[in-house]
């Protein structure tokens, strides 16, 4: 096989069955060398009795190096041979998500899970596509055919808990508990907070926020501190209107960074909100306008002047 495999111009076209052209050709698929795998395929798929796994495997190709639409040809032109071939709507369905897809995704994972409804690797992938789609309903639903992967798999369970959380389901709180009882990720920790917050169980939910916001780094982006502290304070200026530590944490998130001001102005639409701490609140934002225009004056006025001698090194 070796010697084929090097002198490929050596074997008789003649004497070589379809099964040794496709042989050869997965033997380059399996070596990553793409280019002679498809010329061996493309002989193979000459041939009835290869055909299809030609074709297929000629699929396989495709994706590897990126060339999605043909791809989607290659998996297609095996389903039109074999509607029923599992193997090929798995391909053709997650070529379609690459591609940007999604409904021609949603309805060949609907034909697939009616073959396979036991699958629930099938299952997730069609719950991530109902939910890129905002079918949030139908996406719970997928999921919830699977309960012993909700009990094993972390993956499935946050997508249940998100797809919950997207539709305001209070069952969504146990969810994402579960979830972050054997998983700690501070960007799931603020959606549960979030979640908690919007059903008014705020000290629970000031709770987890403080617990994030001490968790994370200056650098931290997603989400940033001081993201998180004007999400306390917003919480404290509702939860506790007669004390002003909602508005010390907001003039701390302002120093610490925050700068947008629209959120902070959409707090004086917030009847919750005590009249006494909207004034306060009014105090922050012109002061941190103020600020923001300020150095952006300096930064226009105070240009970096380079002279002849540091831009040429002498």
């Amino acid at each position: 096989m070796l010697m084929v495999l090097l002198l490929p111009g050596c074997v008789s076209s003649a004497a070589v069955s379809a099964e040794e052209y496709f042989a050869i050709g997965m033997a380059y698929f399996d070596m990553g060398r793409f280019a002679e795998a498809e010329q061996w395929l493309n002989r193979a798929r000459s041939r009835d009795r290869t055909m299809s796994a030609s074709e297929y495997n000629l699929g396989r190709i495709a994706f590897e190096t990126g060339r999605f639409d043909e791809a989607i040809r290659h998996f297609e032109a095996v389903l039109r041979r074999d509607s029923t071939n599992v193997l090929a709507l798995r391909a053709v369905a997650y070529t379609y998500i690459r591609n940007g897809d999604i409904e021609k995704a949603d309805a060949v994972y609907s034909r697939l899970l009616e073959l396979v409804p036991e699958s629930a690797d099938d299952g997730y992938n069609h719950a991530l596509v109902l939910f890129a789609m905002e079918k949030y309903a139908e996406a719970e639903q997928v999921l919830s055919s699977y309960e012993f992967a909700l009990l094993e798999n972390n993956d499935v369970l946050l997508l249940f808990a998100r797809a919950q959380k997207e539709q305001d389901k209070p069952e969504a709180i146990d969810s994402y508990a579960n979830w972050l009882a054997h998983n700690n990720d501070t960007r799931v920790q603020f959606e549960f907070a979030q979640l908690l917050e919007s059903h008014d169980l705020f000290a629970r939910a000031l709770e987890e926020y403080r617990e994030i916001y001490t968790a994370l780094s200056v650098a931290s982006t997603n989400p940033a501190r001081p993201e998180v502290r004007f999400t306390i304070a917003r919480l404290l200026l509702i939860a506790d209107s007669d004390r002003n530590e909602g508005v010390t944490e907001l003039q701390g998130a302002v120093q610490e960074g925050f700068d947008d001001f629209d959120a902070i102005e959409e707090l004086l639409d917030d009847d919750r909100i005590s009249a006494v701490n909207k004034v306060e609140i009014r105090v922050i934002i012109t002061e941190g306008l103020r600020a923001a225009e300020e150095a952006a004056s300096e930064a226009a006025d105070d240009p970096i002047e380079e002279t002849e001698d540091e831009i040429f090194g002498e």
